[in-house]
C-alpha cells in the first residue's frame, strides 16, 4: 500500500520510501527509483520527460511510480527530493564526500571512507525510520515470552546469533537455529507464549519466510526485521521492525544492512532488559562474573 508522503509532509523520508519499495516496483519503475536515488538534486531539476528519457521508459512510467511510492502530483515529488537531498548534505557535511560501491579502483582510504559513510548513514536512517510503537510492542512481547526463537540466514544469522546471546544473559529462555530445517522443526512447536523473530534484509529470503509462517500458523507471535515493510517476510509478520540501510537489494557484501538490524537489536535487547531492570542487572551481573573467573583461572 503507498504511503501518502505528500498529503502528510513527510517528505523527509522520501528517499527511503523509495529504497523500501524497490523490490516490490516493476523493472520501469525500478530504474527510476534507482536514477532517483543516485543524485536527487540532478532528479529534481529534470521534467517528467527528461526522467523517463534518462531511464529508457515512458512518461507513464514515471506516473506509475510516484504514484506507487505516494505521490499525487510529480510536482511534489521533485519539492521533496530537493527537501531530502539538501537536508542530507547538511546533516551529513562533516562526513567523508564519497559514496557508491566498492571499486577494484579504491585506495584504502577510500574503503575505509565508504565503510564509514555507508554505516553512518544506515544508523541515522534506521533511528529516523524505526516505528517506536511497533519496537515497544516486540519488547513486550519478547519480555513476556515463555521462549524466544531467532532465525536468520548469511549476515542476517549473525544479527540473530547476537540478540540470542543477549537475551541469554538477562535470563531469558532464547533459542536461534542455523540450519533452516531445525528453524522449521522448532517453529511447528511453537505457540501464543511464544515468539518467533525472524532477520531478513530482503524481506524475501525463502528460508526465513517460511520460518515466519510456519511459527505463525502455529500460534506464536511474529516479528520480522527487514528492510521492506512490504516484503513476503512481512505479510507473515504480527509486528515489522523496518530498517534503512542504504545498500542494493542484493548486495554480497551486507554492510550497511547488518549494522542496521543490529541498531534495531540493540534496541530490543536494551527496552527488555529495562523492563525488567533490577532481574537483568542481577543476571548480567552473574553471567560477567562467571566468565571473568573462568577467564581468571585459565
Amino acid at each position: 500500500m503507498a504511503i501518502p508522503t505528500d498529503q502528510i509532509g513527510n517528505s523527509r523520508t522520501v528517499l527511503m520510501q523509495i529504497r523500501a519499495a524497490l523490490p516490490q516496483l516493476r523493472p520501469s519503475e525500478r530504474r527510476i527509483g534507482e536514477f532517483l536515488l543516485e543524485d536527487p538534486v540532478q532528479a529534481a531539476a529534470l521534467s517528467m520527460a527528461q526522467i523517463a528519457e534518462k531511464c529508457e521508459t515512458s512518461t507513464t512510467s514515471v506516473v506509475r511510480f510516484y504514484t506507487r511510492i505516494g505521490f499525487t502530483r510529480f510536482q511534489n515529488l521533485k519539492h521533496a527530493l530537493m527537501v531530502e537531498a539538501t537536508r542530507e548534505q547538511v546533516a551529513n557535511s562533516a562526513l567523508p564526500a564519497i559514496s557508491g560501491d566498492i571499486d577494484k579502483n579504491d585506495t584504502i582510504e577510500d574503503i575505509v571512507d565508504k565503510v564509514v559513510v555507508n554505516g553512518t548513514l544506515s544508523i541515522s536512517d534506521t533511528a529516523e525510520f524505526l516505528d517506536l510503537e511497533s519496537l515497544q510492542k516486540a519488547v513486550h512481547l519478547i519480555g513476556n515470552a515463555q521462549r524466544t526463537e531467532i532465525f536468520g540466514v548469511g549476515a542476517s544469522s549473525v544479527v540473530a546469533h547476537d540478540l540470542h546471546q543477549k537475551l541469554i544473559r538477562i535470563g531469558d529462555t532464547a533459542l536461534t537455529w542455523s540450519d533452516a530445517h531445525a528453524a522449521w522443526t522448532s517453529a511447528v512447536t511453537l505457540d501464543k507464549q511464544c515468539v518467533a523473530i525472524a532477520i531478513s534484509h530482503s524481506g524475501q529470503t525463502e528460508d526465513c519466510v517460511e520460518y515466519l509462517r510456519l511459527a505463525q500458523e502455529a500460534g506464536a507471535h511474529t516479528i520480522a526485521i527487514t528492510n521492506y515493510s512490504q516484503s513476503s517476510l512481512a505479510q507473515h509478520a504480527d509486528i515489522v521492525l523496518t530498517t534503512a540501510a542504504r545498500e542494493p537489494l542484493f548486495r554480497s557484501g551486507a554492510l550497511g544492512s547488518r549494522i542496521a538490524q543490529l541498531v534495531v537489536v540493540d534496541c530490543l535487547f536494551i527496552g527488555v532488559a529495562r523492563e525488567s531492570f533490577d532481574d537483568s542487572m542481577a543476571a548480567l551481573r552473574k553471567t560477567y562474573a562467571a566468565v571473568h573467573r573462568k577467564h581468571l583461572e585459565g
